[in-house]
């Protein structure tokens, strides 16, 4: 017999992918240029540094405000879940440093790796995992906000952790959790593009002073 724990975590699963089919279909229907990264070097033709380090931030936005990312930058204390951005099944909450609360961690489902599942449902095809799977802190919130905001969260200090700009480029370019949107497990669409070609953007970025775009 099952635990109820087990029972939990496979039933937070089938939620996480209800919706499937549906995003599945609509990947097909997104253009490439939704789902492919430009390369930084392309941008050089902008002769105007600060208006090529606004349109590299802006590529660059097309994994920030893909659900992959935003689904784990809420605005409240529960995480998001599929391409619909479902609140969290089951009910999980924040917690201490954004692992959840005794009884219900984040690692309580969520192992070191992807999990891939058989035979469960038609939809649940695995369970995302990481070795720090947890929620971004809450002064990283970027759901209901627009990329400009979110461009000036991410380069304060006070909000993004003390994080100059080197660590804001080893975040975006190495950190692995950050590369599990590139890697979400079977049954998910990744974030578009790659890492390297997403942290490539945002080197670009700071290289040519971080502007940010006005809304």
């Amino acid at each position: 017999m099952k635990s109820r724990l087990a029972i939990a975590c496979m039933a937070g699963g089938m939620s996480l992918f209800a919706a499937l089919p549906v995003s599945l279909m609509a990947l097909a229907q997104v253009p490439a240029e939704k789902s492919t990264l430009k390369p930084a070097a392309s941008f050089a033709e902008i002769t105007d540094q600060k208006a090529r380090s606004v349109a590299l931030f802006q590529e660059a936005g097309k994994v920030i405000e893909h659900p992959r990312c935003l689904n784990c930058h809420p605005a409240g204390d529960r995480p998001l879940q599929t391409m619909a951005m479902h609140p969290h099944q089951p009910p999980v909450t924040r917690g201490e440093g954004g692992m959840g609360v005794p009884g219900m961690m984040c690692n309580t489902c969520h192992g070191a790796d992807n999990a891939t599942i058989v035979g469960q449902s038609p939809t649940l095809k695995s369970i995302p995992g990481n070795p720090s799977w947890h929620l971004a802190p809450i002064e990283m919130a970027w759901v209901g906000k627009s990329l400009g905001e979110i461009c000036e969260q991410i380069k304060d200090p006070k909000r993004n952790g003390g994080k100059d700009t080197n660590q804001l480029l080893e975040h975006m370019a190495h950190d692995s959790l950050v590369g599990w949107g590139w890697n979400p497990g079977e049954g998910r669409e990744a974030a578009p593009g790659t890492q390297e070609e997403f942290g490539d953007l945002i080197k670009a970025w700071i290289e040519t002073g971080a502007a940010c775009p006005a809304s």
